[in-house]
């Protein structure tokens, strides 16, 4: 039982730091999301809303807050912003895009799992089994 509660304990640390690492990214350089933003015919203002979505999903996969309906948040979040990368890759041939695309799905499945498993033993708020 020790090795699925480090497993799942792991799995929140590595999603969570890369939903942190995202509102990290867009703090220091919201431009770069802005951009894609705007690329697609949407708002740059949506860089902030993203910020504090990717933030707040992050400590609370880190903390073991709420990791179900996070995990399911997150999901669809990373699915449906990878198209915006997509399109990037479409119009410019970056084949980095195309890498994020596929990173966002498989993030998107890791973070599935995590709704069906819950957040583990090792959490401020458990979830039941």
């Amino acid at each position: 039982m020790r090795g699925a509660a480090a497993a799942l304990l792991t799995a929140r640390l590595l999603i969570g730091a890369l939903m942190v690492g995202g509102a990290m990214q867009k703090t220091l350089s919201p431009d770069d999301a802005g951009g894609l933003l705007t690329g697609m015919g949407l708002p740059y203002a949506l860089v902030w809303p993203a910020l504090i979505y990717d933030a707040a999903a992050g400590l609370a996969l880190w903390l073991g807050i709420a990791v179900r309906p996070v995990a399911v948040t997150a999901s669809v979040y990373c699915a449906v912003t990878s198209f915006f990368h997509l399109d990037v890759f479409l119009t410019t041939g970056d084949s980095w895009q195309m890498t994020i695309f596929g990173k966002n799905w498989a993030i998107a499945g890791g973070c599935l799992a995590l709704a069906v498993a819950g957040s583990g033993p090792w959490a401020v708020r458990p979830d039941r089994p």
